[in-house]
């Protein structure tokens, strides 16, 4: 099994996903795009329990991007109400799992059904302390710099802040991701290879990995297939490999 060959002493404290290829599955389904969406809740639970095996302590999920408004109508609606369904029935999982639920993106602007939902999830797996589990709704990077900008913005005006002594981390404290570490690992399903406004900035040194595997058909394996890809990699962070 794929999970043997897994180094435990080097398993990546936080791995992100770009979860792409929902509607493909669907098409070829002979089915609606939502068809796709529904199906793929399955990959969702298998990862998330795939990595609290491993001991990860972080999985960030690209749920819902503020792009996907401008989809079909019909399409964004169903998502909203599958959101809600989800995250009532998989909270008892997540408990089961030693799970804490976030969410990082614009959450204000989310139906107020979708936001009593989710509060109520973040606020019954708040004390859990094993993997957090983060869903990126309404979710942008340009979004998440451009109020990180504001704020700083603001800090400066209030001369709470200079623009000469602004650091990386005065940034970084601005960004919705603030307390988590950045990703490790990224990885992209149904053979597209982009980032798609995702974690720009948390990205920087990430090891990309992009699968042709839709969604729908992501399983752990397909999960510990990119760990151990990722495994093999030297990371240098700009130095030499005798630097390492």
């Amino acid at each position: 099994m794929l999970i043997d060959q897994i180094d435990i002493e080097r398993i990546p404290d936080h791995i992100a996903i770009i979860m792409d290829g929902n509607g493909r599955w669907a098409k070829r389904q002979g089915k609606p795009r939502v068809f796709g969406h529904k199906s793929g809740v399955k990959s969702v639970r298998e990862v998330t329990e795939g990595c609290a095996e491993l001991g990860i302590k972080y999985l960030t999920l690209y749920a819902f991007s503020t792009e996907n408004w401008n989809r079909p109508k019909l399409e964004v609606t169903a998502l909203m109400a599958l959101l809600v369904e989800t995250i009532k029935t998989e909270v008892s999982v997540l408990n089961k799992n030693n799970i804490r639920l976030e969410t990082i993106g614009n959450s204000d602007a989310l139906p107020a059904k979708s936001r009593r939902a989710l509060a109520k999830a973040i606020e019954d797996t708040q004390d859990n302390d094993g993997l957090c589990l983060i869903l990126a709704l309404n979710y942008s990077a340009k979004w998440d710099i451009m109020q990180a900008v504001k704020t700083i913005a603001d800090k400066v005006e209030r001369k709470e802040l200079t623009a000469k002594k602004l650091t990386e981390s005065d940034f970084e404290s601005a960004l919705s991701t603030k307390n988590i570490p950045d990703p490790e690992l990224l990885i992209r399903t149904s053979g597209e290879s982009r980032i798609s406004n995702f974690l720009l900035w948390e990205i920087a040194y990430s090891e990309l990995f992009f699968t042709p595997v839709l969604w729908p058909d992501f399983r752990k394996e397909n999960l510990f297939e990119a760990i151990l890809d990722f495994q093999s990699r030297e990371r240098r962070f700009g130095k030499t490999s005798e630097q390492i």
